[in-house]
């Protein structure tokens, strides 16, 4: 890992819009600002936009070009399982993409009995469902515990401030939203992900949860994982060497704890409509190191600052060359 890094001359490194440019069909998501390029592929923009409570409530530092990196390592370390979207990585905040027509069907993998959202398997199992997703799960289960075998849980994709719907195998079939034959593909390709973010997952003293995958299908009918993949933000993750002890206290696993910021609103106002309270640069700092951190964990690599101070002007510089004309 990399020398301790002063943080601080950094807080103002944030790229919390991605540069004007004249592009197509601008998409601005909660964090990735996406266009389209001449050629008909797409650029993602992850930005360093942190989003709670329904809204964007700050930018951290690196946040976006620790995503975009860590979901660059597991890419580069899973194409052999599952093709994906990325085409170039020409900035170290920039995907440029394949366009793929996205499926309905969200897919989450699972190996231990977690979670506190009502798509969750825990809330569900401890209310005393026990058939969930198309799945027997047996009884004698604790919170927390390591599941009997790694389950798929899909759910609807919500729009328009819609919740996520749980599904079952047959009924993604029956009303059509996956073909018989898609569905088994994703469900081998999103298990042996899973296996394979596990297993090195393991190598850093990490325990890779559960996890979000989004497939799309390319213009020649592949399907290909797309978005991101195994982030602190798509993925949960627990430290190994601390997992027994605590739950056997029955404390909450140990993990990267990216609420820094979400928790500190949370204690001083109601975050869905109240006024925010200015964010003290701790508190966003604090944040930007557990990203930092997770990227070193996972990865093995360094964290190295970027020499150039303005991400802005540098992601419109490293993005020049994909366009017939410049970007204004």
């Amino acid at each position: 890992m990399t020398e301790v890094v002063d943080l601080s001359k950094y807080l103002n490194y944030v790229l919390a819009e991605s540069p004007a440019l004249d592009l197509p069909n601008h998409y601005r998501g909660k964090v990735r600002d996406n266009y389209d390029l001449p050629d008909g592929t797409r650029v993602m923009i992850a930005t360093d936009r942190l989003s709670a409570f329904d809204r964007a409530i700050t930018s951290i530092p690196f946040k976006g070009m620790m995503l975009t990196q860590i979901s660059k390592f597991w890419f580069e370390e899973t194409e052999s399982i599952c093709p994906n979207h990325v085409i170039a990585y020409p900035d170290p905040n920039v995907l440029i993409c394949r366009q793929l027509q996205m499926t309905p069907v969200e897919i989450v993998v699972r190996g231990y009995l977690t979670g506190s959202t009502s798509t969750s398997i825990w809330p569900m199992y401890r209310s005393g469902k026990r058939e969930v997703y198309g799945i027997r799960l047996p009884d004698g289960l604790s919170e927390n515990d390591k599941l009997p075998t790694t389950v798929i849980t899909p759910t609807t994709k919500a729009q328009d401030g819609g919740h996520d719907e749980p599904l079952s195998p047959a009924e993604i079939i029956d009303r059509n939203l996956l073909s018989k034959q898609q569905w088994e593909e994703i469900s081998q390709k999103s298990l042996a992900l899973f296996a394979k973010g596990q297993a090195m997952a393991a190598e850093r003293g990490l325990i890779l949860v559960d996890t979000k995958y989004e497939f799309g299908i390319s213009s020649d009918g592949r399907i290909m994982i797309g978005d991101e993949l195994h982030t602190p933000d798509s993925s949960r993750y627990w430290f190994r060497d601390s997992y027994e002890d605590r739950k056997a206290q029955g404390l909450r696993p140990q993990s990267f704890d990216k609420d820094y910021v979400r928790n500190w609103i949370a204690e001083r106002c109601d975050p869905y409509t109240d006024p925010l309270p200015e964010i003290p640069s701790e508190i966003i700092l604090n944040t930007a190191r557990v990203y930092i951190d997770a990227f070193e964990r996972i990865t093995g690599q360094s964290f190295r600052p970027p020499q150039d101070m303005d991400t802005g002007n540098r992601v419109r510089e490293n993005l020049a060359r994909y366009f017939s004309s410049k970007p204004r």
